[in-house]
């Protein structure tokens, strides 16, 4: 297969099949001597094929946004100081609850790793070809006033959160959000509902919600969308910050 001529080259290339000519070239011929043309071709296949996934893989991490792009669940610190369950931690590192359309909650102190253990499991289902999206809710709110002054703003905003297969809200009920917010979050989470899973990273108990969500009947509306169907992981209360710094 060595020696492939310009016109071939050029023909892989239009067909966009540029990974194979990648494979292809780089092909050690010394090791692939007597080798049958079926059993050449499944290699160069199955090379090209490893580089399709992993720049599929690369591009979703990089649209998926998030704030700590080499969070990794493998890598964790402390987590039996902290008091995570490592089991819990490996079940989510499966994105088997994303099939079941589950939420996932972090709530712990401020400086607990919750926005890194939420960038971590966006970034597992990124591996797993699940597309994700980190957003911070102050962030989530002004995107949501930006579009309420354009036309259809509204409708393609709840279009393209509703989209994501994994959502991950950080610095959720950070801010009492107002009557319009709570209506939106309601629109939001009604179309996620059984649908697709969200992650809350949260300081804020359970307990604490409904009255951060304004005690009314869209505060009982938007935990009924959430609570039933939602794995909850306390992320205790050690600061990371600080131990970041002290590894450095």
């Amino acid at each position: 297969m060595s020696g492939i001529d310009i016109e071939t080259k050029r023909k892989l290339r239009e067909m966009g099949a540029a990974p194979m000519l990648e494979a292809l070239e780089a092909q050690d011929e010394t090791l692939v001597l007597g080798m049958a043309f079926e059993e050449r071709l499944r290699l160069v296949v199955d090379e090209a094929h490893s580089g399709f996934n992993h720049a599929k893989v690369e591009g979703l991490i990089r649209r998926a946004g998030l704030r700590y792009p080499g969070a990794d669940l493998r890598r964790l610190d402390l987590v039996d100081e902290r008091g995570l369950n490592r089991n819990v931690i490996a079940q989510l590192g499966t994105c088997s609850f994303i099939e079941r359309q589950q939420n996932v909650v972090f709530q712990g102190f401020t400086g607990s790793g919750k926005s890194y253990l939420g960038c971590a499991l966006a970034k597992q289902a990124c591996q797993h070809r699940i597309r994700a999206h980190y957003v911070r809710m102050p962030d989530l709110e002004e995107a949501w006033a930006l579009a309420k002054d354009k036309p259809q703003g509204q409708t393609k905003f709840l279009n393209k959160y509703a989209a994501f297969t994994l959502l991950v809200i950080d610095e959720w009920l950070l801010d009492h959000p107002d009557e319009g917010m709570r209506s939106m979050l309601l629109e939001l989470l009604e179309r996620r509902y059984d649908t697709a899973s969200t992650v809350f990273c949260t300081q804020y108990a359970k307990k604490d919600w409904h009255q951060r969500l304004g005690s009314g009947v869209h505060a009982d509306a938007i935990m009924d969308r959430i609570v039933h169907n939602t794995i909850w992981v306390d992320t205790g209360n050690h600061n990371m910050r600080e131990h970041a710094t002290m590894k450095q």
